[in-house]
């Protein structure tokens, strides 16, 4: 009873007409950013940070303004997907399967809105899953000791890059980078500066915000001017919509994939390097095992875009799980999301349930309203979106440009920071040519200095032994996991990004044939 007299608290919370303004307004910007190809919940979460923190917001409405843009720019990109069959993300790629051939057959709009169904039911069961799941892991607060902060933190570097990554070189190289810069400042126990190079402004450290808006916004203006600068204007390609609602039969027939699909995309954001994508991949392979008897899946099944769409919806939910009550993302937008946490002086973990209830409950009963809207707006407001496609990069570009440097400079109001975001912007753009990761070198940052602190008190703890780092069951369970996920990829990446995109080829042959 006291998990649910704790969300009636935050749904108190979260009705005031601000808060549900904010909600509303995230929904509406996130399903923007979630169709258009290439940006994603990261960096639409990432591009809207400076305005959250330039309108003086506290904790509880920023949180529940940048959580709703998540939400709406994993609905958001499945828009792309099925007009375009052009993933507006990596989790939205499976979409593109079913969505796609529907689409090409007349039946876009009834697409739309199955993929805006099954998107909810993803969301809100996740949310319940958070809710359920998320206490249960504060339980374990009191057995988390220096030593197993450390290995926990270790693992959330070992696993961030995903089972389908296929170069944990690179991941790991893009942690260490992260590290470094964490580095830079002055040293909170020995008061010596380090890497700050005489430069008075680096003494307290890199700005998380600055470092997130420059790797992830600016360096997507570098990628657009690169790529898609003079690319022929989405009106060749529109589509019509057609009908909006699909029939009841063809939802009747959904609703067993969009809870098979929503369970597995749940439990795919809690585990660590899961994520999205993997949550799409296995929910579509699994239904299409299970109900693909005339083998439909592939030409325009309505089954094939309701299970992906409720597999990453929901993991995306689950993705929270590990951030609020562990401290460690599950996923690159939640990396993000924990930046903000910390910038707002709220730390991530075990007792943030206990310390920041407020801000906890607000934030879950936001999500429930988040979904609801967005299941309100998502489908009479299909056409309206879609037009979104049609914004050329030439205007979209400099608008994402202006909102950072205005945002970035309305927080900190220093020129350096500015020349500083510029800097992380061409750096992005370099590592992206590069293939190396973003998220890691933001979990660095972020976490960097904390992990270095739990380490120097857990050996000085010890007397300078440093096998206290593997001297308790939980802290070896944590390394032992910490191996296999990293390991998991090299063994499996391959397979599992081949698999996505041989499907994702027949697809588009399937339509070059048509």
């Amino acid at each position: 009873m006291d998990i649910f007299s704790s969300l009636a608290d935050g749904f108190a919370i979260a009705f005031s007409w601000q808060n549900l303004l904010l909600a509303v307004l995230g929904c509406f910007l996130g399903t923007i950013m979630g169709a258009l190809p290439g940006l994603g919940p990261s960096n639409g979460v990432a591009i809207l940070i400076p305005l959250a923190f330039s309108l003086g917001l506290g904790p509880t409405p920023s949180l529940i303004l940048l959580t709703s843009v998540y939400y709406g720019a994993m609905y958001g990109g499945r828009i792309s997907s099925i007009l375009l069959n052009i993933p507006g993300d990596e989790p939205a790629m499976m979409t593109c399967l079913d969505g796609y051939p529907m689409a090409r057959k007349g039946f876009a709009g009834e697409a739309l809105s199955l993929s805006g169904i099954a998107s909810f039911v993803g969301s809100f069961l996740a949310t319940w899953g958070l809710i359920l799941l998320a206490p249960q892991l504060v339980k374990f607060a009191l057995l988390f000791g220096p030593a197993e902060y450390f290995a926990l933190f270790a693992l959330a570097f070992a696993t961030l890059g995903g089972v389908a990554s296929t170069n944990q070189a690179k991941s790991a190289f893009a942690a260490m980078l992260g590290l470094g810069l964490a580095c830079i400042g002055v040293d909170t126990q020995t008061g010596v500066p380090r890497m700050t190079f005489g430069e008075v402004h680096l003494y307290d450290g890199l700005d998380f915000l600055v470092a997130i808006v420059g790797l992830f916004a600016l360096s997507e203006v570098f990628i657009f001017l690169e790529h898609r600068h003079g690319e022929a204007d989405a009106d060749e390609k529109k589509m019509k919509i057609g009908s909006l609602m699909p029939s009841w039969a063809t939802l009747k027939s959904c609703i067993p994939t969009m809870l098979r699909a929503s369970g597995l995309g749940f439990l795919a954001g809690v585990l660590p390097g899961a994520g999205a994508s993997l949550g799409s991949f296995i929910s579509y392979s699994l239904e299409k095992k299970l109900v693909d008897r005339k083998g439909t899946f592939g030409t325009g099944d309505p089954r094939g875009v309701a299970a992906p769409e409720a597999g990453n919806n929901a993991a995306a939910g689950g993705a929270l799980v590990p951030m609020l009550a562990l401290g460690v993302p599950g996923s690159g937008t939640t990396a993000v999301l924990l930046a903000v946490l910390l910038s707002l002086n709220i730390t991530p973990g075990p007792l943030l349930f206990t310390n920041n209830a407020d801000v906890v409950w607000g934030l879950i009963a936001a999500l429930f309203i988040a979904n609801f809207v967005l299941l309100a707006m998502n489908i009479p407001m299909v056409g309206l979106f879609t037009r979104v496609l049609m914004v050329p990069p030439r205007i979209l570009m400099p608008f994402v440009a202006m909102v950072s440097f205005v945002g970035i400079y309305g927080i900190s109001g220093s020129v350096f920071d500015l020349y500083l975001m510029i800097g992380f912007g061409v750096a992005g753009w370099i590592l992206r040519k590069l293939d190396v990761p973003l998220v890691p070198i933001i979990l660095g940052t972020l976490l960097g200095n904390t992990m270095e602190n739990n380490l120097r008190r857990a050996v000085t703890i010890s007397n300078g032994d440093w096998l206290t780092l593997i001297d308790s069951p939980l802290s070896i369970g944590l390394w032992l996991v910490a191996i296999v996920g990293f390991l998991m990829p090299i063994v499996f990446g391959k397979v599992v990004k081949a698999r996505m995109k041989g499907a994702r080829d027949k697809t588009e042959e399937g339509a070059l044939v048509d």
